[in-house]
């Protein structure tokens, strides 16, 4: 009995161990300035926001470069985990990772479990689809529309299309592939994205993006509910970057006009409200 007892109390004092390992910092930020050590979910898949260079089979990105750019100013190195739309939270919140940077919108009901940072990349929610296809909204009426899981444009598309089917995918590229073989009629996310995939794809000229947009899409830092210091910290670092001219010079790196996502930057990091 006295074995059995004790065994008991190995295996409780076996798990409060373990919860106490998996438990994440109270203080992100002197955490990060201890272990030297940024950890950022990002997408992987997603070009230009994240995405595997073929060249160096590293992770590059606009999302990426704000993210070296705030290691940069902690003077920590950038460890970079991939994260799907769905996956992002609970990874934060589980302590896997230290900040979200995976085109992440910003609303009301994320804002209740996790804090976001400035806005540092604006966008719309719009539509690839094939040519001549869809000229506004009610064409997409009863039609099945392709998008990710977990993601705010899942939502979206269901409430501005109620009688549309939407089908939803691990990632983007997975629901472009869907629209190529017919199996949806469209495809919806953020603009910036679409013009990501369209740019990507071997027989874009088939594909358009109409100007149907049927929200405006903010995108924030994610990190973790009342982290503050970290919080602070990032929010004083990307309005550095915005008054040095770092984030413009990031932006155009990936959306300028001689790139082939080219988007015109229609917004300036600003402390919001």
């Amino acid at each position: 009995m006295k074995k059995l007892v004790n065994l008991f109390m190995l295996m409780a004092l076996v798990a409060v161990s373990t919860q106490a390992l998996a438990a994440p910092p109270a203080d992100t930020l002197a955490a990060i300035k201890k272990s030297k050590v940024l950890v950022a979910g990002v997408k992987d898949s997603l070009p230009p926001f994240g995405y595997i260079d073929e060249k160096t089979r590293t992770i590059i990105g606009y999302d990426i470069d704000f993210i070296n750019a705030i290691a940069a100013k902690l003077g920590a190195k950038v460890e970079l985990k991939p994260v799907t739309s769905a996956s992002r939270m609970p990874q934060l919140q589980e302590g896997n990772i230290d900040i979200i940077a995976a085109t992440m919108t910003k609303n009301a009901e994320r804002a209740k479990v996790i804090d976001f940072s400035h806005t540092y990349f604006f966008t719309g929610q719009k539509f690839i689809t094939k040519k001549g296809t869809v000229k506004s909204l009610k064409d997409l009426e009863g039609k099945k529309i392709g998008t990710a899981k977990g993601s705010t444009s899942e939502q979206n598309v269901k409430k501005s299309i109620p009688t549309s089917t939407v089908l939803s995918f691990d990632d983007y590229p997975q629901a472009f592939l869907a629209l190529q073989q017919g199996k949806v009629q469209a495809v919806t996310t953020d603009e910036a994205i679409l013009a990501g995939i369209l740019a990507k794809a071997p027989n874009k000229e088939q594909f358009e993006i109409p100007a149907v947009q049927i929200s405006d899409e903010p995108y924030g830092l994610g990190m973790r509910k009342g982290d503050k210091n970290f919080v602070d910290f990032v929010n004083k670092t990307i309005l550095e970057m915005e008054k040095s001219g770092e984030a413009k010079k990031i932006y155009d790196k990936w959306f300028g006009p001689n790139t082939q996502f080219h988007l015109q930057r229609n917004f300036k990091i600003v402390a919001d409200k």
